[in-house]
């Protein structure tokens, strides 16, 4: 490793650790100026800008044929977010992380939804089809809105609600186990 290379290195993490400074403060203000909570905010707001750098890396991961390092960069970030951030934001907190009652009640079922339904896409032919990363899409900016539309109390709130939970939910279900069933009979017959 070169002198320059040990520099940009530092003057990276520098620059990286200034800016989830001006983030966190800047998302602070933005719930305080907008009366939303700031569970909404680092949900949404905090979460894009995190994950901006490994969607960039993903992104060009995958475009040089490296889906290794898209699928690493993301699943191992998970992990080292659940286990090691929290782990250490825990222990540097006095008294640990209160968890609110909102996200106990319906994000932390969503993240474990997610990660069940996920399942059989990966268990289908081990790639990730375009409609499969459509969907995923799809599902993070509902879950997006349904946070906004929730934080505002929303009319339409309802209607979202049962759109997504007797419309688009079992769909995808069936969906899911349509392809997850094709595959494991298209490997039976090539078995």
């Amino acid at each position: 490793m070169t002198i320059l290379t040990g520099l940009t290195f530092l003057a990276g993490l520098a620059v990286l650790i200034l800016g989830a400074e001006w983030l966190v403060r800047g998302a602070s203000r933005l719930a305080a100026k907008v009366g939303i909570s700031p569970l909404i905010i680092g949900l949404t707001v905090v979460a894009f800008g995190t994950s901006s750098p490994e969607l960039a890396v993903s992104i060009q991961s995958a475009l040089a044929g490296q889906a290794d390092i898209a699928i690493g960069n993301v699943v191992g970030s998970n992990i080292f977010n659940i286990l090691s951030v929290l782990g250490l934001t825990a222990i540097a907190a006095p008294g640990g992380i209160r968890i609110s009652q909102a996200a106990e009640a319906f994000d932390i079922p969503v993240v474990l939804a997610v990660a069940v339904l996920t399942l059989p896409i990966f268990f289908t032919g081990s790639r990730i089809e375009r409609w499969e990363g459509w969907l995923f899409l799809f599902y993070y900016v509902a879950y997006t809105a349904y946070l906004l539309l929730d934080a505002v109390q929303h009319d339409a709130l309802p209607l979202f609600n049962n759109i997504l939970l007797y419309g688009v939910i079992p769909l995808t279900v069936i969906t899911l186990a349509v392809s997850l069933f094709l595959e494991r009979r298209k490997a039976a017959a090539a078995g």
